[in-house]
Formats: structure tokens, sequence, C-alpha cells
């Protein structure tokens, strides 16, 4: 058995300290083995015992490793084994073996072309338990051969330079419990400097707000679908699923979760939402801020709480403003026509921050007392209605004329009924124009003489204005108005002279105001004395 060149592999990973960093594996690889981490020898099993030898070195960070090196190239026929310890196989389906390893060129080594050889055959055997020391060769299954990509000369040595080798090899299905590797030796100068057997699983993950747990593939030839939970404070939108794929990898993330509402996404979370913020609905949208004149002093608000004197009607979306009653309106005109009226205004000065200001129009007829008033006839019109008017304009008719009265215009908008301040309203008084009265209902004879007839009447129903006077009209039966006589009255009573005796007569009576007579009475039949006094009947 040749040293030298064992030797001279020693001494190169004694000096250049094999360069095998001691990293963490990649998330998606869970080591079953890794003899960097090994802490004092490995303790596998070499045989024979004159083959594989571990020893110590140092990587680039001075921290000590063990390694197996084996260099019998001078004899004939080697088979020298080496063993590792069992492996439990925990949750793998498929394992994979990572070998970082140097291999001396065998052109470099003189007197060894007939047996030097540059590669060196890698094993593997399941069981379900621990055999110990036992060993037997035939129990194992071939991996593969395992061959350099680059070897090492004797003047790399001299140099300094270490060519450091990685292989991956697959191994799988595996179903027992463990299982062991083994690398039989057939006459190469090599170092194994690490070896690390590990498996693949989709680590755990969180994508559009859902937790994938880890995950194991369970074969080389499909995907596995895994159904994802929503994290904290969140419900699904679509149900929400990912595939794993052999290599460790997630693919194809369907359906998602959504916040709940006071509830933002941030980072892979859902986070309350601030004091001062709020979220009405379920979403992945932001938290806002409050809008004016509400606030929130709670974290996790769906909505924010409006100030004092501030509302927010029913159909009011949460991102709109608090608002208020509007102010009363002002500058009110009236323009009167006989019996109807025109009311124009102005818009409030403060609207209270709504658009769906409107009016309504209360009207009240007062007598010459303005204390004494009372609801209007339900015979009054307002045009184009009294209740809810958008524009700033009515028109008011079949008013009572002459007639005292107050109109209250009320600015409403869509907070008014959530408020209990006084309504905001401007009045206006005014009287209408007088017409002619209506006719008067009945006259009455209050004495009679042979040349003479006293009447009396009661003011019309509907004066419609100031009586000046009425017009009492009379004429002899027999003539058939022919020829009548007019005379007028200041007053409700009149007497007529220089009649003829044991005569009948007619009379109507009309009354007169500023705007003109009105319509005369119906007629009136009364009869002179022939003597003293007479009945008169009433035609």
């Amino acid at each position: 058995m040749g040293c030298h060149p064992c030797v001279l592999l020693l001494l190169g990973c004694a000096v250049l300290g094999c360069r095998a960093a001691l990293t963490l594996p990649p998330p998606n690889e869970v080591n079953l083995l890794d003899s960097k981490t090994i802490q004092g020898e490995l303790g596998w099993i070499s045989y024979p015992s004159h083959g594989w030898e571990e020893i110590s070195g140092v990587d680039e960070h001075y921290t000590p490793i063990r390694t197996y090196q084996v260099c019998n190239v001078m004899d004939h026929s080697q088979n020298n084994w080496l063993r590792t310890n069992w492996v439990p196989r925990n949750s793998a389906q498929k394992i994979y073996v990572e070998l970082k390893f140097t291999l001396r060129d065998c052109n470099s080594i003189p007197l060894v072309l007939g047996t030097c050889k540059e590669t060196f055959n890698l094993y593997y055997m399941e069981s379900d338990d621990d055999h110990g020391v036992k060993f037997r060769e035939h129990q194992f299954t071939k991996i593969d051969t395992i061959a350099a990509d680059e070897s090492f000369t004797q003047m790399d040595l001299g140099d300094r330079i270490l060519k450091l080798n990685t292989e991956v090899r697959e191994v799988g299905p595996v179903n027992k419990k463990g299982f062991y590797l083994a690398f039989q030796d057939v006459g190469a100068c090599v170092a194994l400097v690490s070896v690390r057997v590990y498996f693949k699983k989709c680590p755990f993950t969180v994508k559009n707000l859902a937790m994938f747990p880890d995950t194991v593939p369970m074969d080389s030839q499909s995907l596995v679908e895994v159904r994802g939970s929503c994290v904290n404070n969140s419900k699904e939108e679509d149900p929400p699923r990912m595939y794993c794929s052999t290599e460790g990898e997630w693919l194809v993330p369907i359906g998602k979760c959504s916040c709940n509402a006071g509830y933002e996404e941030r980072g892979f979370v859902c986070q309350a939402c601030r004091p001062g913020f709020y979220k009405a609905s379920d979403g992945n949208m932001k938290c806002a801020k409050c809008p004016p004149h509400s606030s929130t002093h709670e974290d996790g608000s769906v909505n924010c709480r409006c100030e004092n004197n501030y509302f927010r009607a029913d159909k009011d979306p949460p991102s709109m403003a608090c608002t208020r009653p509007p102010s009363a309106p002002r500058n009110v005109i009236s323009n009167i026509n006989e019996t109807s009226v025109i009311l124009d205004w102005s818009w409030p000065l403060d609207t209270g921050g709504r658009k769906d200001v409107t009016f309504n129009v209360i009207c009240r007829k007062c007598g010459w007392n303005v204390q004494q008033c009372e609801p209007c006839s339900p015979n009054v019109r307002f045009l184009p209605r009294q209740f809810g008017l958008a524009n700033t304009t009515v028109t008011v008719t079949d008013l009572l004329a002459h007639t005292n009265y107050t109109f209250e215009i009320d600015a409403t908008n869509g907070v008014s009924e959530l408020s209990s301040p006084p309504r905001q309203f401007a009045a206006v008084s005014i009287t209408t124009n007088q017409a002619a009265p209506s006719p008067v209902v009945t006259i009455k004879k209050d004495r009679t003489s042979r040349n003479s007839i006293s009447l009396s009447w009661q003011e019309p129903e509907h004066p419609n204005g100031i009586i000046l006077d009425y017009e009492v009209k009379y004429y002899e039966k027999q003539e058939q108005e022919t020829s009548y006589t007019i005379l007028r009255a200041r007053g409700t009573n009149v007497t007529i002279s220089s009649l003829k005796p044991d005569t009948a007569y007619v009379f109507q009576i009309r009354a007169r105001t500023a705007a003109g007579y009105g319509s005369n009475s119906r007629k009136f039949e009364f009869e002179t004395s022939p003597d003293c006094t007479a009945l008169g009947v009433a035609r």
C-alpha cells in the first residue's frame, strides 16, 4: 500500500482547509445527514479497516471538520467500503445525496497506471432499524459511479490549489424507517470532504394571505394540491390552493383570502387599522383616514364616529364626511298678485356640507293680530309643490283676498331629522290684495210705512277688502226693471223714502271695495203699507 500520495492529500486538506463553508440549507431542503455539522468523530464503518481513514481538518473559517480519505493506488484489486451510520428517513419520499470530494489525477502519481482509478461507487440500503456494526456488501444497492469533474495534481498541491467537486444523486422512493449510505473505493485517491443527505419539501409560506404548511412531495411524477388556511383576521374570498412540486417549489396559486373589515394587509398578515383610520368592508384595500368631522380612537375600526352636532345619514357611505343641517334660507322676497304670491329666497350660507338641500313652505293664515294664526286651508295650492323643493322659488295660489299670511321656508338636508336643534327657517308676512266682495246673502225688512221701507243686511261673507259702500237698487215690481232707482249706503242699513203706498218693490244690494263692485244679491220683494205698518214677503 503506497502512503506518499495519501500524505500529500492530507496535507492539501489540512493546509488549505477544504473549502466547505458551514451554511444553512435552502428553506426547501431538510437535512437528514450533514457530516460538517457532526461534532467529534463521525464513527462510520470502514471495511476493511486499512481502507478508508477518518482525518481532521479545518475549513476556511477554521472550523474543525471530519473527512474520510483513501489512496491505496499502488495495490491491485482494491475493494474498500465506507458505510455511514443509520440515517432516519423522517417524512422523506425521495432523498438527495450531495458529495463534496477531491480526487487525485492518476497521471500525476508515478508508477500507478495499472492500479489507479479516478472514480468511486455510491450505494444505499434501506432498513427499519439500526444494524449496528454489521456490514454485508450484497445488501446494498448501487446508486451510481461517481467521477470527478476536476482532479488535482502534484503541482496543484505545490501551489496550494485544491479542486473540490460536488455531485448530487437522487434516491427513491424510500419506504423504510431509515437507510445507510456506502462508498466503495476500487483504487482511487479520493477524499470525502462532506456528505449531505436531504429531502425536499415545499416550506411553510403565506401567499395571498393564505398559509400553506410544510409539504413533502409524494412522488417524482405528480404535483401535490394543498389547501391553504386564511391568516388571522381574514376570510376566504376564493378557496386558496397551491401545488407542491417534486423540487420543493410552490406553483400555481389559486384563490385568496381578504382582510376583515377593520383590518388591512401589511406584509403577510392582516393588522388592525390604527386609531384615526378605518376600513368599512372586507377586502384587501388599505385602511383609510377618517373623513372630515369624524374620528376613531380604537384599533380595528370599521367606521368613524361623527363629532358633536355632525351626523351621517343611513345611506351615506362611511367614506363621506359627517355633515350637519343647513342654516336658514336668506333674503325672502314676495311678489303679490291679487290672491296669489310668488316667493323667492337665497340659498343658506351653510349647506351643512351636503348637496341634498331641499325646502319646505309652511303657510299660516293670520288675523289682524299676528299672534292669532292657523294653518292655511287645504284649498291653497303650491306650485310646483309645498315640500321637498329643490329650487328657491314657489308660487302660492287660491289665497283669500285682503288676508294676512305668514310663510315659513324651512331648509333641510339628509341629516336634518337626526339633529335636535330647532328648525332652520326664514319667515315672511304678506297681505293679499283687495278684490271685489262676495254677494250680500240676505236683506231683511226692518219696518215699513205708506211711503218708506227700512232695510238691513249682513256684510258679505268674503269682503275681500275694506267695504267702501253699498249700492241699493230698487224698482216697482210691475215695471219689471224698465225704470229703477239707485242709492248708496255707507253702512249695512238704509231707509228708502218717497215710495207709493200699498205698492210692491224689488230690491238688490251689492258691496264695493277699492277693487270694485261685487255681484248683486238675489232679488228681495217688499211692499209699502196702505196705512201704517205692513209685512213684506221676500220672494
